[in-house]
């Protein structure tokens, strides 16, 4: 399978970027696995809801740049279905069963991702109610899609 990281801006953070590292080592046997960071767009800290869009549909465009029409596009969004590990591994499993190889997850930034972006998705997937970091959730991610393999190939894996 062929895993692509769709995500906006840049880490900064040296243990975030480590954690990266060591999950990109460990799905190394699993998928071939490729990142793509988007530039992020500046923005005021106080914004309207009509810079807001603007803003996501700048960075929208960068995403939906890096994607490729045969990818199978699952977005990373607060408003998204919550699944447990299982269930990814499940929709992992059935996508590769239906010779859909090419799977892309988009992190979008810190506002959010645009209707543009959301369109595209053919799943949408939320973590959490809660907020976390952009950045962080790459890592998060990278975690969840090792866990899943894991689960497929009955392997064991701490819990």
């Amino acid at each position: 399978m062929q895993i692509q990281i769709v995500s906006v801006g840049k880490i900064k953070e040296k243990y975030i970027n480590q954690g990266i590292n060591e999950f990109e080592k460990r799905l190394g046997p699993y998928c071939k696995l490729t990142f793509d960071e988007v530039k992020d767009e500046q923005a005021p800290e106080q914004m309207s809801d009509k810079e807001r869009e603007q803003v996501k549909a700048k960075e929208g465009e960068r995403i939906l740049n890096k994607i490729k029409p045969a990818q199978h596009v699952i977005a990373l969004d607060r408003t998204g279905e919550n699944w447990t590990s299982e269930k990814l591994a499940g929709e992992m499993e059935k996508l590769s069963i239906q010779g859909k190889s090419q799977l892309t997850f988009i992190i979008g930034g810190s506002n959010g991702l645009s209707n543009d972006v959301l369109q595209r998705a053919e799943q949408k997937l939320s973590f959490s109610k809660m907020t976390f970091p952009h950045q962080l959730m790459k890592l998060l991610l990278l975690e969840q899609i090792y866990r899943a393999f894991k689960i497929q190939k009955g392997e064991p894996y701490h819990k």
